[in-house]
């Protein structure tokens, strides 16, 4: 009876080893052509994005740019070399995850045509590519591959999307990633903009001038002599020789890479009946060693500019916001910059001379 037992529970292992071997080979997972991607993306010259709203950006690579960003946008302005590259980054990283269930298909699709951002992408290509690329000739541009990006899925790990020429929409994601992909897909030309103001090092620094309107005798400028700086007061034109070499040193570091916080898109209108109606309370130009200046007219930007004048001077402190203020740059871009940013930058003539701490500074 025992030796019965023992077959019997044999008999039933064996069985279920075989039965868990057809349950793996049968769920095997389903496998792509994961060609969705786009693979060479230092061929990427253009990329042009635009949704349902009528809102679009055109994204296009420069040779020989000087700036600290190799791409415009729109062709006018410098774009955010950061945002760029995430971009480029998610092209290339993103992968197909599985099919669309085919009941899903005509509602996935339904809400792509509603809804998706297109993306088109334009890559360098050759008339000639002979031998795996060593013989490539007649560079032209070409559109390779266009995109719906579409919404999330219910996980909100992956998105929908249909590329140009497929049956079918895909759900896409990227291996690895916690989050979908449509954020980064942004058809707002300013949120592309890059935030840098200059980006040049001492050596390519010719003159720096801070003017206060309501101080010129503290308004000075550094300017270039040889291989060193000197600095003079403006109201007089005066050199002065004794200046703080560590503290001009220090300030002039800060235009290797200065940059703002944000656009200030919505001004509101008691901000352009207080802040700007007065004059600036400082003027910051920066020349270049190739003569480019950059002009930059800073204001104080209130707490609440509708009770400003009902707060008493002691109460200063709560009248102005003490981490921002606002600066229109070139005469073109209203935008906030930071205090803690330009605390070594917007100081007076007194401050570099070793007299004094700057009133303009964030204590």
């Amino acid at each position: 009876m025992k030796k019965k037992n023992i077959i019997i529970l044999s008999i039933v292992a064996v069985m279920g080893i075989v039965a868990l071997l057809i349950a793996r080979h049968g769920a095997k997972p389903a496998t792509f052509d994961q060609d969705f991607h786009v693979e060479d993306i230092d061929a990427v010259t253009k990329i042009y994005l635009a949704d349902k709203q009528d809102n679009h950006v055109l994204l296009q690579r420069v040779a020989d740019s000087t700036s600290d960003t190799m791409w415009t946008v729109d062709g006018i302005y410098p774009a955010s070399q950061p945002m760029i590259d995430l971009l480029l980054e998610t092209l290339h990283d993103m992968r197909i995850r599985q099919q669309v269930n085919k009941n899903a298909v005509p509602q996935v699709v339904k809400l792509l045509s509603a809804r998706a951002i297109k993306v088109e992408v334009y890559q360098r290509r050759y008339f000639i590519d002979w031998f795996n690329g060593k013989l490539r000739l007649f560079p032209h541009e070409k559109l390779t591959t266009t995109y719906y990006v579409g919404h999330e899925t219910q996980d909100m790990m992956a998105c929908h999307m249909f590329r140009q020429g497929d049956k079918e929409p895909y759900i896409i994601h990227i291996p690895g990633f916690r989050g979908y992909l449509t954020p980064r897909f942004v058809t707002d030309p300013m949120s592309w903009r890059s935030h840098n103001i200059v980006h040049w090092d001492i050596r390519q620094l010719q003159r720096v001038e801070l003017e206060i309107p309501e101080k010129p005798e503290e308004s000075f400028a550094v300017e270039r002599q040889g291989d060193g700086f000197a600095f003079v007061l403006t109201q007089t034109n005066r050199p002065v020789a004794n200046f703080d070499t560590a503290r001009v040193a220090q300030m002039l570091s800060c235009f290797a890479n200065l940059n703002f916080d944000e656009f200030a898109s919505r001004v509101p209108n008691s901000d352009l009946s207080t802040s700007f109606n007065a004059a600036p309370r400082t003027i910051l130009r920066i020349t270049n060693t190739e003569q480019t200046t950059r002009e930059l007219k800073t204001y104080l930007k209130y707490n609440n500019p509708e009770d400003s004048l009902a707060i008493p001077q002691n109460d200063i402190f709560e009248t102005f916001d003490l981490d921002r203020l606002y600066a229109i740059i070139d005469n073109k871009d209203t935008v906030l910059i930071q205090y803690y940013i330009f605390d070594n930058i917007l100081q007076p003539a007194s401050f570099f001379l070793g007299e004094q701490k700057s009133p303009f500074a964030k204590e």
